[in-house]
């Protein structure tokens, strides 16, 4: 059951729409705007909808600090694999059915998005049944498409299947610029026009042909889009420089359990051999890194011990290293990763990069970790360039935190206090948390809406290891 409350039906106002969100129809008339904006949310059975409506976000997590962490937490399906793999399941004309699927707000909002074009979608416990029989071939301008960064999966998917799409520019967290160049660039070499005017996309492509793709940048998001069309486009296709992460391989797993040839992934040239007839399939979904890096570093944090299971030690090597450097003990079993804090901590430098280098995404996590040790750490984020919004909440809790371009200057120790602070993102967030766990006093964080996007039942796991965590 995906957190949150009862299934229900809610519409946003077409009018407030208007004005967030601007005119995606290209015209002023006032029906065909009703027509395009306004929302009726029904999941599935089971599946409980956990996005707030615009404008509210009043709700606080409350953090008692102190507490150090005990205990074992077992880590939930990949977000970022999962993402991509819900509109890879539009590929094939049967059912794929999910397994290990999490149980987050981003799904839900996925669910949503699938279900306004015709999707069949059923969860059982952790699986869900993805049926794209009745798919219908419409615009996607539904302003849930803003709010979600992984929502520029359904161009490769769509274009793939239908060999065209409509769609509005994805959102999700506000990290400066997330360009989508390297995705047209890549679709415009499989034979496909695109065409981006007033914050929609159209793509079109009467057939795809293979091609050889070369990536300017090392981008997960581009890798994983062009193997959803390419799997689809007649010939060889080649990418170059392609994305080595976990998830990339996962998504390529499913891809041949549908029928795909692939062969690749995991290196920096895949190659997919395509036209393909593809069918459905029952997939695993790996563990997600990313939430286990989290409760690895608020072990070391709140100096407890916490034994991380259903994880892929080999996954976190450099989340690893980097903890063994500033002296925590780390463990690691086939499964599991135990993490036992210590009284001192020596300062490290760390720079984010491509897998399997240290990933971006655990950099604002690890930044409240370093307020704890001595001396002066550095991080540098070459992944992204603005991922610093957290740093001016964290010395509100007394942090000292200097950025300069891309690096936090981080000098510890420094005692954390409790106070008021927001979550401007969903990592940023988890870097809130983590600081609010070894701060002395209360600690009350709002944008929680950002946080359940990418974390299963968070207080529910955080409680369980002995933390002091509810919402008010």
């Amino acid at each position: 059951m995906f957190p949150g409350g009862r299934q229900k039906e809610h519409r946003h106002s077409w009018v407030k729409d208007f004005l967030i969100m601007g005119d995606p129809t290209g015209t002023k008339d006032i029906d065909m705007h009703k027509k395009v904006w306004r929302q009726v949310v029904q999941p599935p059975a089971g599946f409980i909808l956990d996005v707030p409506e615009r404008g509210l976000g009043m709700e606080k997590l409350v953090i008692k600090g102190g507490r150090p962490l005990y205990g074992n937490v077992r880590i939930s399906g990949a977000k970022n694999s999962a993402l991509a793999m819900i509109p890879a399941a539009l590929l094939p004309d049967s059912p794929t059915v999910l397994e290990n699927i999490p149980e987050i707000g981003d799904i839900a909002v996925y669910i949503e998005i699938l279900q306004k074009l015709g999707v069949k979608v059923a969860s059982t416990g952790k699986e869900l049944q993805i049926d794209p029989s009745t798919l219908q071939l419409q615009p996607v301008l539904d302003p849930r498409v803003g709010e979600l960064r992984a929502s520029y999966y359904l161009m490769g998917a769509l274009l793939g299947k239908f060999h065209e799409v409509t769609i509005g520019l994805p959102g999700g967290c506000k990290l400066g610029l997330r360009p989508i160049d390297q995705h047209i660039k890549g679709f415009e070499a499989l034979g496909a026009k695109v065409n981006l005017k007033d914050g929609v996309v159209h793509i079109e492509a009467p057939g795809l042909k293979g091609a050889r793709i070369y990536l300017d940048v090392v981008s997960v998001g581009a890798t994983i889009n062009l193997m959803l069309a390419a799997v689809c486009a007649e010939g060889i296709t080649v990418i170059e420089n392609a994305a080595k992460e976990p998830e990339v391989i996962d998504v390529a797993t499913l891809l041949s359990s549908m029928g795909a040839q692939i062969k690749g992934a995991g290196t920096d040239v895949i190659r997919i051999r395509g036209g393909r007839r593809l069918h459905g399939c029952r997939h695993s979904i790996i563990p997600d890194r990313i939430e286990a890096g989290t409760y690895m570093i608020a072990a070391a944090a709140t100096r407890g011990q916490v034994r991380i299971e259903q994880v892929i030690p080999k996954h976190l090597e450099s989340v690893s290293a980097k903890l063994r450097e500033m002296g925590v003990q780390i463990e690691e079993e086939e499964e599991s990763i135990t993490v036992s804090g210590r009284d001192s901590y020596a300062s490290v430098d760390i720079r984010t990069l491509p897998y399997p280098g240290f990933p971006t995404d655990l950099q604002q996590p690890f930044t409240s970790l370093l307020t704890q040790a001595h001396g002066t750490s550095l991080i540098t984020d070459s992944i992204y360039s603005s991922r610093f919004d957290h740093v001016g909440q964290l010395e509100k809790m007394g942090a000292k935190i200097q950025t300069e371009g891309r690096t936090a200057i981080v000098r510890g120790v420094t005692p954390l206090a409790g106070t008021q602070v927001h979550a401007f993102d969903l990592r940023g967030g988890a870097s809130l948390i983590i600081a609010g766990l070894i701060a002395d006093g209360v600690t009350r964080i709002t944008g929680v809406e950002k946080i359940r996007r990418g974390y299963e039942r968070l207080e529910e796991k955080l409680n369980g290891l002995g933390a002091e965590i509810w919402r008010e």
